[in-house]
């Protein structure tokens, strides 16, 4: 038998009013049951903690070295079951994310910008960094979720879809293309072509989707940022095909903006996170992402 927070209340309300009356009013508890509890938490503990008389109650001298500990413990439980209730109806808490670029740079803002504005006490965190460290770091339990374009299934995370994103074609303003409609990858690939180094999931995406029609992605530049490869884009350095999530980013820098086809290439994008329950805050950022992200 271990002691209760039933009977560290019904201690602590006799030792601060001394009296079995007022405390069994004060606990909306019987006299009797009162009395049972105090004389369970003794046997627990193995010794007196009262000296009851028909006239007065009074604590033992284990009575008097058990009370500061017992406000103590009340006291702990108390702020962790009121901590927990913040937690659960997000009055405080955190949630840590990973998102891809493309993403973290474009999408993520407004749906944060909603959450904040109704779970202002909630601290987020967010690691912008490339497709696979964001599975990794979800993996390894550094981050709670993690936005990246759809693993290869068998994983050991779980995926929630939250729409597809293509593939679009970047020209400088000064590119002969740059008054198209639309181009074709055999088009584009007529230029010096800039694209992100391996192992990029974005340049592997690219070169698999081509092979299979037959076109081979010759690289002309390489970078580790999309944003660097926009800016060598817009110094007219060549062109490259970007996620459309970065459509207004790489305008911005400066550059053209085209739909690009044969082939279209575009892939889902979703949350990941690790098979077990997400926190509060993250299930409510989960579905404000659900909600906001239309690609």
């Amino acid at each position: 038998m271990k002691m209760s927070i039933k009977q560290l209340r019904a201690f602590l309300a006799v030792a601060h009013t001394l009296n079995f009356a007022r405390a069994s009013e004060r606990l909306n508890l019987s006299q009797p049951a009162l009395s049972l509890t105090i004389k369970n938490l003794e046997e627990v503990l193995g010794g007196s903690l009262l000296n009851r008389s028909t006239r007065k109650v009074t604590l033992t001298q284990a009575g008097e070295f058990f009370l500061p500990t017992a406000r103590q413990l009340l006291a702990d439980i108390d702020n962790a079951e009121e901590t927990m209730r913040q937690r659960f109806t997000l009055q405080r808490g955190k949630v840590s994310v990973a998102a891809m670029p493309s993403f973290a740079a474009n999408a993520l803002p407004g749906a944060l910008k909603v959450f904040r504005e109704r779970y202002s006490h909630i601290n987020v965190t967010v690691h912008d960094v490339v497709n696979e460290q964001v599975i990794e770091m979800v993996k390894e339990g550094r981050v709670e979720m993690g936005i990246v374009f759809e693993p290869a299934p068998g994983g050991q995370l779980r995926f929630t879809p939250l729409g597809c994103d293509r593939f679009i074609a970047i020209v400088s303003q000064n590119s002969p293309l740059a008054d198209r409609q639309q181009l074709s990858w055999r088009e584009l690939l007529t230029l010096d072509f800039i694209t992100l180094q391996h192992p990029s999931a974005v340049r592997l995406m690219l070169e698999e989707q081509l092979a299979r029609s037959g076109c081979k992605l010759e690289v002309a530049m390489e970078s580790h940022q999309l944003m660097t490869v926009g800016r060598m884009v817009a110094g007219g350095l060549g062109a490259s095909a970007v996620p459309a999530l970065c459509q207004q980013q790489m305008q911005d820098l400066g550059v053209v903006c085209l739909p690009l086809h044969g082939p279209v290439i575009e892939k889902r994008i979703g949350v990941v996170y690790a098979d077990k329950p997400l926190s509060t805050a993250a299930q409510v950022l989960l579905e404000m992402l659900k909600t906001s992200f239309h690609a």
